[in-house]
């Protein structure tokens, strides 16, 4: 408990670094703040005519089918990817001044998550553009599958930032692990695609049913099933256990492995 006082009396620079890297993400560039709506929309497109007009998905409406999924797993995406780096990033302020460790990871991965909200203007746009609609109904339950995926996120940083400070490889590493994990997440493909005897695999996947789960809300309209938000909400718990536990164990020699 004492370390999440400690946390809390620090929230004023998480909010301070998150505050900064919504600023300098694409500071310089022409179209700034707006590449936040862009990039999605970009992927969108790219995914959309590989598999709906040169694979041909079969599946209805695949663009807004794809799409949101494609938001949140990009949200988990660069939480793993960005987390290997979030200490090392910030190494001149580790080996110099005290704060809790976990600053980092959170800030990072607070940050992504403010980018997804952002980002979901855009598949709420696209939504009512297609006329689809939402059905008000399950659209409540959006806040603790996102809840869900953002501790699973934050475990998943913890675990990545606290090794890379020891295995400085594991930052190339996940590029390749990223990739990797999005075709065996039914981000592009449905759960019902995948051949019933390795579907149990799939299942031990998080982010299978976190996925699922944003389907059921935002592309069939109706509420996740019960076993799926149970299954997403306990992985991700285990994950967060694990990654809090495991970077407290770490973090005590960040500053002489830099």
């Amino acid at each position: 408990m004492s370390k999440f006082q400690e946390i809390y009396h620090y929230r004023t620079m998480v909010t301070s670094l998150i505050q900064r890297d919504l600023r300098g993400r694409y500071k310089g560039s022409a179209l700034g703040f707006a590449w936040t709506f862009l990039n999605p929309l970009l992927q969108l497109g790219v995914y959309t005519i590989v598999f709906s007009t040169i694979m041909r998905a079969g599946i209805e409406d695949y663009y807004l089918f794809l799409f949101v999924a494609l938001i949140p797993w990009m949200f988990f995406s660069s939480s793993l990817t960005g987390g290997a780096s979030c200490i090392l990033a910030q190494k001149d302020m580790v080996k110099k001044i005290y704060f809790p460790r976990e600053v980092l990871p959170i800030s990072l991965v607070t940050c992504q998550f403010v980018n997804m909200l952002l980002s979901f203007i855009v598949v709420f746009a696209v939504i009512l553009v297609s006329g689809k609609g939402v059905a008000p109904l399950a659209l409540p339950y959006l806040i603790p599958v996102m809840l869900v995926e953002y501790l699973l996120a934050l475990g998943i940083a913890f675990v990545t930032s606290s090794i890379t400070v020891y295995l400085r490889d594991l930052e190339h590493i996940l590029g390749i692990v990223a990739m990797a994990w999005q075709f065996l997440t039914p981000v592009m493909y449905s759960i019902d695609m995948v051949p019933e005897r390795i579907r149990p695999i799939f299942w031990l996947n998080p982010m299978s049913s976190v996925i699922i789960a944003y389907r059921d809300i935002l592309y069939y309209k109706k509420a996740p099933q019960l076993n799926t938000l149970l299954l997403a909400s306990a992985l991700g718990a285990g994950f967060l256990v694990v990654g809090w536990f495991l970077f407290g164990r770490m973090e005590k020699h960040f500053a002489e492995e830099m």
